[in-house]
């Protein structure tokens, strides 16, 4: 029986949450890009320092079937059940919902008794999910005040609309889709929400059918993949604004609000610009008052595509004669202070000041990877790596912040063709401003399996809402 009492790893500001224990384990994804019929499945790193098994894999969980495509998985409960709406306030964070987006499988694992050992305990078939809510590949999971949110990227035929749909807390049992009235909205991605604003922000990338085979030239040259964001009523669940970016920007995917619940505005990053090969990160906010305010976006952060040798790129970028950034992954830290954005392409990742959303400031940057400078890490410089950062998660306390370096398997081949090694490193942030790769810190998979996201034990910056500022 769950405890009448909030979990402690609830905190009721970011201010708090930034407090909490360190972390001593991190859980990631892990994709099996081998075609070995092997499954996908969940891995347990060591990532207390103190420990002899620092930054090694201390456990591991396979999926019962291959062919999953594991992505943005997420903790049961967070935060967000401390706001006084919440029916919810005595569910433990103790479940991980890990969905595959290839199978539309999604599984619910339980890390007690032992956090090392995880144990899945329910599976919602495909076919359930599809007739229950209307939506096929499962993509994010995020815990909100009143269930499990997750969004679709499409309908069971594979194509549009995509939506968000919503699990129960305590049976994990699918509720049905969450949209009311989706107005124009048809693509999917991620999405977000500011609960002091009763608001939803939803993003675009395709429909399974349009990112499932790897990324389609035709349509993107197009501008057919998304470029638009989504205003929603969270309590009507209503779409209420689009907010177009261009044509011009292909794929608006990761979605960060302030934590603050207090403020109104968040980040999005945008993986290319077709006028240049550009990558850039955009702000959305509110602006006006009484009772005439609206949503608006601009782009604050543009980061240019870098010139390369043609010989050196893969075949989907030779005629181009450079390598694009390709934001595809962005994090916010609790005290809405730093941004970290992955340029999976170059193979950076970088830190900006954003404490003046509007103007962010370049303060690091890391190389590591790359289509073309293959960075090696600091533990051996001389060998050569792939991929790039590109999953970003940040500790609470905003000191660590883990990378892993797979995107999606079909555009993985595209950009990566002689086939992504992976890899899983860690940056830190010194007292005295320096941004800098732990050099103890470097965990390389096997053959064929890739990293994918990483959840913190005990929550992290990504995973949680918060109800007070």
């Amino acid at each position: 029986m769950s405890p009448f009492r909030p979990d402690p790893t609830f905190y009721p500001s970011p201010r708090l949450a930034a407090s909490a224990p360190r972390e001593t384990l991190a859980y990631v994804a892990l994709l099996n890009a081998a075609n070995d019929g092997r499954p996908d499945a969940l891995g347990v790193v060591d990532v207390d320092p103190g420990s002899d098994a620092y930054g090694t894999m201390v456990g591991r969980v396979e999926m019962p079937f291959p062919g999953d495509e594991l992505h943005h998985f997420g903790w049961n409960a967070c935060s967000s059940h401390l706001c006084p709406w919440a029916p919810h306030a005595h569910v433990e964070r103790r479940y991980l919902i890990l969905p595959g987006i290839h199978s539309s499988r999604i599984h619910v694992l339980d890390t007690r008794p032992d956090p090392r050992s995880p144990r899945l305990v329910k599976m919602i078939e495909p076919e359930e999910l599809m007739e229950r809510t209307g939506y096929s590949a499962p993509h994010s999971v995020h815990c909100g005040p009143d269930g499990v949110y997750l969004n679709g990227l499409g309908a069971p035929d594979g194509d549009g609309p995509g939506g968000i749909f919503v699990l129960d807390h305590e049976t994990f049992e699918p509720r049905g889709a969450w949209e009311l009235d989706r107005g124009p909205q048809f693509l999917s991605y991620d999405f977000a929400w500011h609960l002091g604003q009763d608001t939803v922000v939803t993003s675009e990338w395709g429909t399974p059918k349009m990112v499932r085979n790897g990324l389609d030239p035709e349509l993107l040259l197009g501008g057919k993949y998304g470029n638009a964001l989504h205003v929603w009523d969270l309590r009507r669940r209503r779409h209420v604004q689009t907010l177009e970016l261009g044509a011009q920007y292909q794929m608006t995917l990761e979605l960060r609000p302030a934590r603050n619940p207090g403020k109104a505005y968040g980040f999005a990053g945008v993986v290319i610009s077709l006028e240049d090969l550009s990558a850039s990160v955009w702000l959305w906010y509110r602006e006006g008052r009484n009772g005439r305010s609206r949503w608006a976006v601009r782009k604050v952060i543009e980061i240019p595509a870098e010139p390369a040798d043609p010989g050196l790129l893969p075949p989907l970028l030779k005629g181009f004669g450079a390598v694009p950034p390709l934001i595809t992954d962005l994090n916010l830290s609790l005290d809405d202070r730093t941004l970290y954005v992955s340029c999976w392409g170059t193979g950076e990742l970088l830190r900006f000041d954003v404490s003046d959303p509007f103007h962010p400031k370049k303060t690091g940057s890391l190389r590591l990877g790359g289509i073309v400078r293959r960075t090696g890490h600091p533990n051996d410089e001389s060998r050569e790596l792939n991929g790039g950062p590109q999953m970003v998660e940040v500790s609470r306390d905003g000191q660590r912040v883990y990378v892993t370096n797979s995107l999606y398997s079909p555009w993985d081949a595209q950009f990566y063709p002689e086939g992504i090694r992976g890899w899983m490193a860690l940056a830190t942030n010194g007292t005295d401003g320096t941004f800098s790769l732990d050099q103890r810190f470097f965990l390389e998979t096997e053959t064929g399996i890739r990293p994918h996201q990483v959840r913190l034990q005990g929550g992290d910056a990504s995973s949680d809402s918060f109800c007070f500022p």
